[in-house]
Order: structure tokens, then sequence, then C-alpha cells
């Protein structure tokens, strides 16, 4: 049936035809030179069908009179193939208009990026540019093949200096003027942040909660903190304190600039339309306190780092967040420290034994002497009780003088055990004389040596004999055997 309707629609026109006849078509030829015909302007924007193609230019129709001409050159994909065949239709743009010469080509005009720029201008739309330099004031920034200016108080929500950190970056902007032709060309990216904040920040009031953890990207760095965007144009503040369980001097010693990390969210307040969101880097991940690492436990001996020296002891950090104590009582055997920074310093790093730990407390007591060789250990042998031996006096206390004996093995000679001896010149003795003493007792549980006046009914040598002054801490051996021997020869 529709073969038959078409069929009969072909005759109709063909006799509609015949009827017209050769005058007919005569008229209507001259009425097509007649009818205007539309002129080409550089800027417009044409679809033209590819007539032929040529070894430089390709011959496009352009919907009037003339044919346009573009350089094949302008149509290679990024390998140099030319994709295109005959009949295939093209968009592109007129680049010249001259006599009966069109000019054609794939990328828009200035006249053209002026008209897109104006449209976006008009309908507040944004549109990506790439800061290409700093100038006076701001940035200049390329949009679509036109420089345009953001003054550096538009281009972040927060201050920036100078914008060098932007240069390069493709970013959004706004046109907030446009004038000469596009000529002139303002733009600001802070308005379309104050925009995404805006909207953001509805939903993140609803979505997020106080002591959620969430992603953020470190944005910026001052001395107190560090500033982290949680969600589009919403950032939030990590204090110094809040960066690391460790103690840092600055926040670059825990994050950098674009870092991407998991976040606690401590405090979110609504200030007058504006969030305030406090953050902490170090509880995102727990508290050290409650996952001890097995090294920290009484007697292992461990490395750390010297956090703070202080007049009582100074504090070592063995794990982030986990510190302990070391008296001054337990810094040396050999010397008497008065000031903890006189055997360790702040940043250094020390092996340390670890005395006690308390976790209800969360304090640790470490000693420095115990990590290394005890002096101690082998006092009985070096000093047998009833030996005699020489040693530097220390100190001089009322009650009596300290002895050094060796490094880290210091004896006390009472004064009235030198009392009972009125020829031994307990007063006379200086901090840093020569002292021929005694071992009277030993008490090493307690570090304790006990000195008397060396007793030797045979012998008075003791009194006389007065060690060199080159003796060294520890020489009893020798002064011994010229003891024995003094008295070998009283005896003969």
């Amino acid at each position: 049936m529709t073969q038959q309707n078409d069929d009969q629609d072909f005759d109709q026109q063909d006799d509609e035809k015949s009827a017209k006849g050769p005058s007919e078509f005569a008229r209507m030829l001259e009425d097509s030179f007649k009818a205007p015909t539309r002129k080409l302007s550089v800027g417009d924007k044409i679809r033209g069908e590819i007539l032929v193609v040529g070894k430089e230019d390709i011959f496009v129709s352009t919907g009037t009179m003339t044919d346009g001409l573009v350089q094949r050159r302008d149509l290679l994909d990024a390998e140099g193939s030319f994709p295109y065949k005959m009949g295939d239709v093209l968009d592109l743009y007129v680049t010249q208009v001259r006599g009966s010469e069109i000019r054609l080509s794939p990328k828009p005009t200035a006249k053209n990026l002026a008209e897109d720029l104006e449209d976006a201008f008009d309908m507040m739309l944004p549109i990506e540019g790439r800061v290409t330099e700093v100038c006076k004031g701001g940035v200049r920034v390329n949009i679509r093949g036109k420089i345009a200016f953001c003054p550096i108080s538009q281009l972040d929500l927060s201050r920036t200096e100078t914008g060098e950190e932007f240069v390069g970056q493709k970013l959004e902007f706004r046109i907030t003027q446009f004038s000469e032709g596009g000529r002139n060309i303002v733009v600001s990216r802070r308005k379309l942040l104050e925009e995404q904040r805006g909207l953001s920040a509805g939903s993140f009031l609803e979505e997020r909660h106080e002591g959620d953890i969430v992603p953020g990207k470190v944005m910026r760095l001052e001395a107190f903190g560090a500033f982290v965007e949680v969600a589009p144009g919403i950032q939030g503040l990590a204090h110094i304190s809040e960066l690391s369980w460790s103690r840092v001097a600055t926040p670059q010693e825990a994050v950098s600039v674009g870092q991407e990390l998991s976040f606690k969210i401590l405090k979110i307040e609504n200030i007058e339309g504006k969030l305030k969101v406090s953050l902490s880097l170090k509880q995102a991940g727990g508290q050290p306190w409650d996952n001890l690492p097995a090294e920290i436990a009484p007697g292992q001996v461990v490395d750390g780092k010297v956090t703070r020296c202080m007049k009582f002891g100074a504090f070592v950090e063995l794990v982030p967040g986990i510190e302990g104590l070391i008296p001054l009582s337990e810094m040396s055997y050999t010397k008497r420290v008065m000031r903890s920074d006189e055997l360790v310093k702040e940043g250094e790093r020390i092996t340390v034994m670890i005395k006690e730990v308390n976790p209800e407390t969360r304090r640790l007591s470490l000693s420095l002497k115990d990590a290394g060789s005890d002096p101690w250990a082998l006092v009985a042998q070096k000093f047998p009780v009833g030996a005699i031996i020489s040693g530097r006096v220390e100190r001089k206390e009322p009650y009596g003088i300290f002895v050094k004996l060796e490094d880290g093995i210091t004896g006390l000679l009472p004064k009235s055990k030198a009392a009972e001896h009125p020829e031994f010149p307990f007063e006379k003795l200086k901090v840093g004389d020569t002292a021929t003493v005694q071992v009277a007792e030993i008490r090493r549980e307690e570090r304790r040596i006990s000195l008397d006046v060396p007793k030797d009914p045979g012998s008075e040598d003791w009194k006389s004999y007065a060690a060199p002054a080159s003796a060294t801490t520890g020489s009893f051996g020798t002064l011994g055997d010229k003891l024995k021997s003094a008295m070998e020869k009283k005896k003969k």
C-alpha cells in the first residue's frame, strides 16, 4: 500500500514538472540568483562539508556561493595524520574574508573568544584558566588565549603574600569585569570558593560531627599549626600541639603542604555563618599508651631521643608519644651530675634502661647509667675489706670526707673514725688531695663503701707516706706493695 502511494506521488511530481515547461525552469533559476545570499565575517562559526582534499588546502562548503579553504596542517591529529575524507562535516571558524576567498580554521578567533568570555561574564559562569605569572597587585591568568588579571586578594580564601605558589596551576575563576571587547578582563577565584564553601558548609554540618575521623589535605603552614581542607572550601586548624605525639618545634617537622592525611574533628563551631573546625592529627591514630610496644618493659635497654633537659633530670622519648624521665641520680656512676645537660643534650639519641613502667599514671622511669657497664659489679674483688688504698678527696663534709677510689666508686671516711687517730691529717686534707685509707665495709646493694684510717700496729709508715702527684685512681696495688716492703724492712 505504501509503495503504491509513493509511486503515485512521483508520478504526480513528474506531471507538474511537464506542465511547467522549459520557460518555468529558466524563471526559477533566475530567481535563485536574485535571492539574497549569506555573508560571512571574521569570527563566524560554520559547519561545512569537505568538498576537495588537496595536498595543502582543503575545500569546504560554507553555505554561501563561495567555498572556504582550510589548511591541511591545521587538521592533522596528534600523530600527524589527516583523519578526514571527502564528505566529512567540520565545525570551523572564519579567519579571513578577502574578495572571493574565505579562509577557515578549527581554532576560534579572538572575536569568538571574546564572545565566549562575555557570555561567561553575563551568565556568571565559572571558567578555567592557567596562572601564568605574578604581577603587581596580583597574577596574570590565561583564559582561552586571553590574558586576565586576578587581584592577590581574590586568589584564595586564605591570605597569600605573592601568589607565586599558584603559578602554573589550572584553576577555575569567575569573570568580574569584562570591557573593551575583551582587552580588559578581571577575574576572581575567591568568589567561587566562597560560594562552594557556603554550599558545602550545610552538608558538612549535617554529615560530620565532633569525634569523626575525616580525610584532609594540608593547605598552609603557620608557626602555630596547619590549615587543612576537610571539604570543598572548608578548612580546619590542627594546632601544633595536635600534629604529633612527639614534641615538635615547627609544623614542618610533622607535616608538609599538599600532604593528604586523616584527622580527628575535635570541635565544630558556627560563628556568624563561618565554620571554625579544630582538628587533631595525632588523635586520629589513638593514644600510644593504649597500645604499648613490647619493648617498653622494665629491664629493657632501648634507644630514645632526649626531648627536654631539666634541673631534676632529662626526658627521653622512646616512641612517639611515650616519654620517660632519667633522674639525676640515674645519670652516671662515674660522675656526680648536678645538671642533666652536663651529660646529654636535647635532640641527642641515647641508650637507656627502663626501670619502671606505670600505665595508670603514664610514666616511665629510666636509667642512663644502668644501660652501660656497672662499676659496682666487681667492687668486692677490686676493693676487698681490709685493703689499704689511695684515692682523691672528692668532697668534704662536717661528718666526713668522700674519697674517690675509681670512676664511679666513692667511699666515705667518717670524721668519727679519723678522730680515733689524731695523727691522721683529717683537717688538712683538701678536695683534690690524695688520701690513703682502708676499706672497712662494703654494702653493694646500697652502693656504699665505708672507709677507715689504715690500721697496722707494726707500721707507722702510712703517716708519713704521701702519694705521688701522678698517682692515679685505683693504684692501691702499687701503694700496698710499698707498705708491705716498708713493714718487711722494719721487721728485719
